[in-house]
């Protein structure tokens, strides 16, 4: 800041010696030092003030960055969304042409009924209590299905504390 040496700060402390004599000099000091401490302060205040202002604009701009991109994102996925919805539903109108009885259209050869690879879990179930190993074991944990049942006082026997 100040190029000051140490000649010249013992030049100003004899001078202000002189000056101020022996009894005012300690207290003009702690002034001096107080305002040398406020004005640091204060600059640094300044500093992180000016600094914030930049970081808020650059913020800002990235921000508006963003906020733009996305909308030419949604507008992009909102185009093939409608593009994608579009060719799904002429899709669907070709495939199911012949089902509700429209002219020139041929009847479909779809399955009726259940599909036999589905499992029913209430008839799982009943099919487990009459044959006893018609489910996997992974498949009777998890549903907590009881392979052995207790009586009243095998239940109060295995959950007293042992002493």
């Amino acid at each position: 800041m100040f190029d000051i040496g140490i000649s010249e700060l013992g030049m100003i402390g004899v001078v202000a010696l002189i000056v101020l004599g022996p009894e005012r000099l300690p207290r003009v000091a702690r002034t001096v030092g107080t305002l040398l401490g406020r004005a640091q302060r204060y600059l640094a205040d300044v500093k992180s003030e000016v600094n914030r202002q930049m970081d808020l604009t650059e913020l800002r701009s990235m921000k508006e960055g963003f906020e733009s991109s996305v909308r030419e994102m949604q507008g992009e996925v909102a185009r093939n969304a409608g593009e994608i919805h579009q060719e799904f539903e002429s899709a669907w109108k070709d495939a199911t042409a012949g089902l509700h009885g429209e002219p020139g259209a041929e009847p479909s050869d779809a399955v009726q009924g259940p599909t036999p690879y589905l499992i029913d879990v209430p008839s799982a179930k009943r099919l487990k209590r009459s044959t006893g190993h018609a489910l996997p074991l992974w498949y009777r944990r998890q549903a907590r299905v009881r392979t052995r049942a207790l009586s009243g006082a095998a239940r109060v026997a295995r959950h007293r504390p042992h002493r």
